[in-house]
């Protein structure tokens, strides 16, 4: 029966390809702010303006307030692997620099690249170097300790400073008062630290101003990924690994606020016509967990379409829909990132909500052979997870940037064997 199911669902009953559209015009806005955030950095450095590099899941709403020039290297990472460019940055920070194969590939692109910028590489950048060199960096280790030791290693190579603020691991579904006070204090010593070194000067309405954006665009960026709780859903959900960008980069935004609204209003539009973007009928709905694994992202993708699965609810894109009203409310949402403890129980509760609200049948997990947090109880949760929503997970290796550690064949496997238990709780319904 596998074999048939796997066959028959992958050639002779494929599901229908629709005819291609454009690129909508939300993709387009996003390419054109993509740009910007990279050429603003470069003018700015030219200016003699201090330009600096953040982590992902960082209060940028602070240094957007006094016009701070940030560059994301995650983000740039992600797109040197996406675009296939990585090879000969990890080849570098794995020879001449030393580092170790299973560190973060993120790390390691970053620190390789970072070695051209800093004049100690005569290797070629694949991007031309469009990441400047930093003259600071904005760090939290509400992700991973490794990001810490990754921008120690920044600071001491480049001889420049860090701003740090320490979340604390937190093990709980909330975040106590004394740790609200305690990330609290280190943020007013941010903005203190941040305008003595640069120069600027804090401006509270401002502050106001931006951090009623960044909601904007988190409301925005929330209700974007629900619409695709319709049946079928109006967008392949891959595509919001792509808009993701900009709340990782321009949360504080107008720019962002522009796109969200635009890809919104595209999504409702799709609704309203019975259309979508993803290209196939929609035969399964599956959950993403884990980042996306750039590298072969379209492969992928083009995977899932043979069998008409669409992904409409991944845990990973929702981590930037980051809600709060002040600054205590801020302290209290970068403790409560989703990255930032999440224990078992909070996790299989938030991913079965997911599931029932999105009708999923089935889940995928992506176990990242770069993201050690991420995947140290994940194959328990989808264990458990699996059990409670009465619905079946595959997991696959890869990695979020390395290429070297995904196979095509295994995941193809991987899915086969997804789409028979699928196909069959169909049948028995």
């Amino acid at each position: 029966m596998s074999e048939s199911i796997a066959t028959i669902k992958a050639t002779d009953s494929a599901p229908q390809v629709k005819p291609k559209r454009p690129k909508p015009k939300s993709m387009l806005m996003l390419a054109e702010q993509s740009a910007a955030l990279f050429e603003n950095a470069r003018l700015a450095k030219e200016r003699g303006e201090k330009v600096g590099w953040s982590a992902s899941i960082f209060p940028q709403e602070i240094a957007e307030t006094l016009g701070l020039n940030v560059l994301y290297p995650e983000n740039h990472a992600a797109g040197i692997a996406a675009r296939h460019q990585a090879d000969s940055l990890l080849q570098e920070c794995e020879g001449p620099l030393g580092y170790a194969n299973d560190l973060c590939a993120y790390a390691k692109l970053n620190l390789a690249y970072a070695s051209v910028l800093n004049g100690e590489s005569a290797l070629e950048l694949p991007d031309g170097g469009k990441l400047v060199k930093p003259d600071f960096l904005l760090l939290t280790n509400n992700i991973c300790n490794q990001l810490t030791k990754w921008y120690e290693n920044l600071a001491r190579q480049m001889q420049i400073p860090i701003f740090f603020i320490d979340t604390c691991y937190n093990p709980w579904d909330y975040v106590t008062e004394s740790r609200v006070r305690y990330v609290r204090a280190q943020i007013d010593q941010l903005i203190a630290d941040l305008c003595a070194f640069t120069g600027k000067a804090w401006n509270d309405a401002r502050f106001q101003e931006i951090m009623q954006i960044s909601q904007r665009n988190s409301y925005l960026w929330e209700r974007a990924n629900n619409l695709l709780a319709r049946r079928p859903a109006p967008l392949s959900g891959f595509e919001l690994f792509n808009y993701m960008s900009s709340m990782v980069c321009n949360r504080g935004k107008v720019s962002t606020t522009a796109i969200l609204e635009q890809l919104n209003s595209e999504i409702e539009k799709h609704i309203a016509e019975g259309t979508s973007t993803f290209p196939v009928e929609e035969r399964f709905r599956i959950s993403w967990d884990g980042i996306a694994c750039w590298p072969y992202l379209s492969h992928n993708l083009r995977t899932l379409k043979k069998y008409g699965i669409n992904m409409v609810a991944s845990s990973y894109g929702k981590a930037w829909a980051i809600a709060y009203d002040d600054l205590d409310g801020m302290a209290r949402a970068y403790c409560f990132a989703s990255t930032n403890g999440d224990n078992a129980s909070t996790m299989i509760e938030r991913r079965l909500e997911a599931l029932r609200r999105f009708g999923c049948e089935g889940t995928i997990y992506h176990v990242n052979r770069s993201c050690k947090v991420m995947d140290c109880q994940m194959l328990e949760v989808q264990r458990q997870l699996a059990k409670a929503a009465g619905v079946p997970f595959t997991a696959f290796d890869g990695d979020q940037a390395d290429y070297r550690n995904y196979s095509e064949a295994q995941f193809e496997t991987r899915i086969q064997g997804l789409v028979e238990v699928m196909q069959q709780n169909k049948e028995e319904l």
